[in-house]
C-alpha cells in the first residue's frame, strides 16, 4: 500500500504525527511537496521568505535521503499535483498536517474533492501547534476565546500529546522533481544577511536557546541589542522544529515559562483567525471598522525606509529589510508608530512584514498588527498603546547597541541626545558628524502632537 504525504509549512522529520502516521500504516511513502503560485505570487508573495523556504526544502530532502527517500517537489496547484500523483502511484491515501488559516482549509477542501475523485482521500493529522486541537479550546459558554489572558489559562491546561521520533528509515519513490532555484521562480531575495532555513539549522537554534538564554528570556528577550530571544519564530513558521516539541523541552523557571507564554500566543493567533477568518482582512473590533486612516505615501515610505528621524524606528525598519526579521520589541514600537503617530491604515504595515519577514505568518502578524493598531483582540484602551519611540529606547537600548548597529549615521552621537538627536546643540550635531536634516533625518511628526490627534482618530464617531 501507498501513501503520500503532502508537506506544507511543516517541514522537518522530527515530531511529526502525519509522517508517522503514514509510515506507520503504508509500504510505501512518498513525500511530496507543491509549489502554489497562488501562495508565491499572491498578496502576501516574499522574496525572502520563499528563499527561506527553499532552504527548508532542501535540508528537508536532505533529511530524506539520510534515510533512503527524497522529496518529490511538484510546481502546481496541490489539488491537481497530488491527485495526479495519486493516480501515478496508486495511493489510496494522503496526510498532511492540518492547519487553521483561511487559505490552507479552503486548500484542503479543495484537495480532499479531488482526491475522492481519483478514489483516495485526505487524512489531516495535528503538529502545527503546541495544542493539538485548538477548536477545544472555548470558553465555558462554548465559545471561541477573543481575548489571550482567559485563553492562555485554559491552553496551559489542555492535555499534550507525546513527541515522536524521527524515522529511521524510509523506502524510497521514485524522484520526480527537485525545488527550482528563487530565480527560476521570477522572484529575489534582497535581504543581506538572512537566516538560514532547515530543520537542522532550527534543531540547532534550539538546543542553544535551551542551553542556557532562556533561563534569562523573561529579562533579557525585550533588549534589542542582546541576543535574548530564540530567533525560532522563521522555523516555527515553516515547521523545521515543533512548536510541540519545544514546549516539551523547555525547563522549569521563570524564563521559560515566559517563553512558553510566546508559544500559547501563537497558538492564541491562529485559533483567532480560525474562527474569524474575515479578521485577515478587516479590524475583529466592528466598532473601528470605520476608522479613517491616513494615505500619506511620503510618510509611508520614510517609515519603510527606516526615515523618520526617531532612531528606534529607523533602526528596526532597517533591520528588516537586512535580515528579513526584527526584534519582537521593536515590531511593536515600529507598529505603534505607523498606526497611532503616522496615521496610517495598519493593513500597510502588515503587507510590508509580509513582504519582507521569514517568519511572516498571516495569524500571527495580522494578529499582532491588529493589537498594536487597537482594533483587534486587546481589551485595553488605545492610548495604553501609544508608544514614544524615545522612551522606549531609553529603556530596551539605553546604551544604543541596537541603534547604532543598524543606524550608521548615529554611531558617534552622544548617549545624551541618542534617543532624540534633533535635540543635539549645533556645535555637537558638528563635532560628532550628524547633522539633523543633512546626515540623518529631522522627526516626521512630534509625537506628543501625534498622539493627540490619534486619540481624538481613535473617539471619533466613524471609529466607534
Amino acid at each position: 500500500m501507498t501513501a503520500l504525504v503532502w508537506f506544507t509549512r511543516d517541514l522537518r522529520l522530527h515530531d511529526h504525527p502525519a509522517l508517522c502516521a503514514a509510515f506507520d500504516g503504508h509500504e510505501l511513502v512518498v513525500p511530496v511537496f507543491c509549489l502554489d503560485d497562488r501562495l508565491l505570487g499572491g498578496r502576501h508573495a516574499s522574496g525572502p521568505r520563499t528563499a527561506f523556504m527553499l532552504e527548508c526544502l532542501h535540508d528537508l530532502d536532505g533529511g530524506l535521503g539520510d534515510r533512503g527517500s527524497g522529496l518529490v517537489v511538484l510546481h502546481d496547484a496541490p489539488e491537481r499535483a497530488l491527485a495526479e500523483l495519486a493516480a501515478r502511484t496508486g495511493a489510496t491515501e494522503v496526510y498532511c498536517s492540518a492547519d487553521s488559516g483561511p487559505y490552507a482549509r479552503a486548500r484542503a477542501g479543495r484537495v480532499r474533492a479531488a482526491l475522492e475523485r481519483e478514489g483516495a482521500r485526505l487524512r489531516e493529522e495535528p503538529g502545527l501547534h503546541a495544542v493539538d486541537d485548538l477548536e477545544q479550546l472555548r470558553s465555558a459558554e462554548g465559545t471561541p476565546y477573543r481575548v489571550f489572558t482567559p485563553f492562555h489559562r485554559r491552553w496551559l491546561e489542555e492535555p499534550r500529546r507525546p513527541i515522536l521520533p524521527a524515522p529511521d528509515r524510509l523506502p524510497a519513490p521514485a524522484r520526480l522533481a527537485q525545488a527550482p532555484s528563487l530565480d527560476a521562480l521570477g522572484l529575489e531575495s534582497s535581504v543581506a544577511d538572512p537566516m538560514r532555513g532547515g530543520e537542522r539549522e532550527a534543531r540547532r537554534r534550539l538546543e542553544r536557546l535551551l542551553d542556557g538564554p532562556v533561563r534569562a528570556y523573561a529579562d533579557r528577550n525585550d533588549v534589542p541589542g542582546e541576543d535574548g530571544t530564540s530567533r525560532l519564530s522563521p522555523y516555527l513558521h515553516f515547521g523545521c522544529v515543533s512548536a510541540r516539541e519545544v514546549e516539551e523541552r523547555l525547563p522549569r523557571g521563570r524564563g521559560a515559562a515566559a517563553f512558553r507564554r510566546q508559544l500559547a500566543w501563537r497558538d492564541f493567533y491562529h485559533q483567532l483567525l480560525r474562527h474569524h477568518p474575515d479578521s485577515a482582512r478587516h479590524e475583529l473590533q466592528p466598532r473601528y471598522r470605520g476608522m479613517r486612516w491616513s494615505d500619506d505615501r511620503e510618510l509611508f515610505a520614510a517609515w519603510c525606509d527606516g526615515r523618520t528621524g526617531y532612531p528606534l524606528v529607523d533602526a528596526g525598519m532597517r533591520q528588516l529589510r537586512r535580515e528579513g526579521w526584527m526584534h519582537n520589541r521593536v515590531r511593536l514600537v515600529v507598529g505603534s508608530f505607523l498606526t497611532k503617530d503616522l496615521g496610517i491604515d495598519w493593513r500597510w504595515g502588515e503587507r510590508w512584514f509580509m513582504r519582507w519577514l521569514v517568519d511572516g505568518d498571516q495569524a500571527n502578524n495580522n494578529g499582532n498588527w491588529q493589537w498594536i493598531a487597537s482594533v483587534g483582540a486587546d481589551p485595553q484602551p488605545a492610548y495604553r498603546r501609544i508608544y514614544n519611540p524615545a522612551r522606549h529606547q531609553e529603556r530596551f537600548d539605553a546604551d544604543g547597541v541596537y541603534v547604532r548597529r543598524y543606524v550608521s549615521e548615529l554611531r558617534e552621537v552622544p548617549d545624551a541626545f541618542l534617543a532624540e538627536p534633533w535635540r543635539m546643540p549645533a556645535d555637537v550635531q558638528a563635532e560628532c558628524g550628524c547633522v539633523i536634516g543633512r546626515d540623518y533625518p529631522a522627526p516626521v511628526v512630534d509625537h506628543a502632537e501625534a498622539r493627540r490627534a490619534a486619540l481624538a482618530r481613535y473617539e471619533a464617531p466613524g471609529a466607534r
